[in-house]
């Protein structure tokens, strides 16, 4: 077993609506998916995340494309017209769930 960062194996975009934050995870190759369904679980989302995300997460899973939505309720400290982050959008949640780490 060896720790890789997730951008090593995936993509993702992120976005918000309000404040939910969702983040879409694309694996690289067909055989990286089945690593994200095992290792990119809600636990290890909110674990990274820590206090960023204050609601619960849910993860929704696209076999067609091979990847894996997160929603994330209550990501965006009130929403982009309240919230005083520098990121009011969620366009970084992506960047920063590609930073974690995961075993292969």
């Amino acid at each position: 077993m060896k720790k890789i960062k997730l951008i090593d194996i995936a993509s993702a975009r992120s976005g918000d609506k309000n404040n939910v934050c969702n983040i879409g995870v694309m694996a690289r190759k067909p055989e990286y998916y089945a690593v994200l369904k095992e290792k990119l679980t809600v636990e290890k989302v909110k674990a990274h995340f820590g206090d960023l995300i204050k609601g619960k997460i849910e993860r929704f899973e696209w076999e067609a494309i091979e990847s894996l939505n997160f929603v994330c309720h209550e990501a965006l400290d009130g929403g982009a017209s309240r919230s005083l982050r520098m990121d009011t959008l969620g366009k970084n949640f992506a960047s920063h769930l590609l930073r974690m780490e995961i075993e292969m």
